[in-house]
This record gives C-alpha cells, sequence and structure tokens, in this order.
C-alpha cells in the first residue's frame, strides 16, 4: 500500500523559503511563527541550495573554547586546531543564512516512492527533505510529521 505513494503525494506543498541573503534573526522568527524546525534556501531560479534549522541557529549561540596556548622562547604555540575555532568565530558573526546554513543536503524528486524517501531520512537522521523536480527546484518538502501521517493518518 505505501509502496505506491509518491514523495509528491505525501509532500506540503506550500513551502516556505529563505534566500541566502536573508538575515538569521528573520529566519528565527519565521521558524517561531510558522512553529517549524527548518527551511530550505534556494536561489533565484528556485533550487535548493541549502537548508537552515533551528539546530543551525543553536550552533551560532554555542560557548567557545578559547584555544589553549603555551608560551615558549617568548612566542605562542597553539595547541588546537585554529580551522575549529575560526569555523566557531564564523558561525558566532554570522548574520546571513549562508553562514550558518547546511549545504550538503539531501533532497528527494517528486516521483521518489513513499519507501525511498522514509529510508533515507532514517539512514540520514534527518527531520526534513526538501522535494524537487528534474531541475532541481523545489516542489515541496517532506517532514517526519508527513511519514507518521502518511503511515497511520486518517485514510
Amino acid at each position: 500500500m505505501m509502496n505506491d505513494l509518491k514523495a509528491k503525494e505525501i509532500m506540503t506543498v506550500d513551502v516556505k523559503t529563505v534566500k541566502k541573503d536573508d538575515t538569521v534573526s528573520d529566519v528565527a522568527k519565521m521558524l517561531i511563527q510558522d512553529k517549524i524546525g527548518g527551511l530550505p534556501v534556494v536561489d533565484e531560479d528556485n533550487k535548493v541550495i541549502g537548508i537552515i534549522s533551528e539546530t543551525d541557529i543553536l550552533k551560532k549561540e554555542k560557548y567557545i573554547e578559547p584555544p589553549r596556548v603555551i608560551n615558549f622562547l617568548q612566542g605562542l604555540i597553539f595547541l588546537d586546531d585554529m580551522k575549529n575555532l575560526e569555523k566557531d568565530l564564523k558561525r558566532i558573526a554570522a548574520y546571513k543564512v549562508e553562514d550558518l546554513m547546511t549545504e550538503d543536503i539531501v533532497t528527494v524528486h517528486e516521483d521518489d516512492k513513499f519507501d525511498d524517501v522514509a529510508n533515507v531520512m532514517i539512514k540520514k537522521s534527518i527531520n526534513r527533505v526538501p522535494v524537487v523536480d528534474d531541475d532541481g527546484k523545489i516542489k515541496g518538502i517532506i517532514c517526519r510529521y508527513d511519514i507518521i501521517k502518511s503511515l497511520y493518518g486518517d485514510k
């Protein structure tokens, strides 16, 4: 029965999206107002280029551990990886969506089978997956809620 369902039949079609130049503050307000956990980020052609979630925004607020250093012959030797510190500093200073969004995302095609969509969400431990057409343009979104509703909702 579920094998016959396609992504386009269970997805939410009235999908709110954001652009990479939108502010993190505006996105946070949208998440609160609409009571959702994340939004697809699209370009000018409506192609999905990332996702920004409440987790991404929470990471922005995390405490940064100062790097451990030792003073040796009047110079400083850093004991921690400076790339991690650089990433943390960039995240905290983030103002635009592009500074926080996850770019390496999973999408599904509108004609993908229900089982394939559910399995990819479980295997990748993701809460939402954008549904795209052949050109990579957003057609909808499927959240865990949509999966559960399809399985147990009133028929």
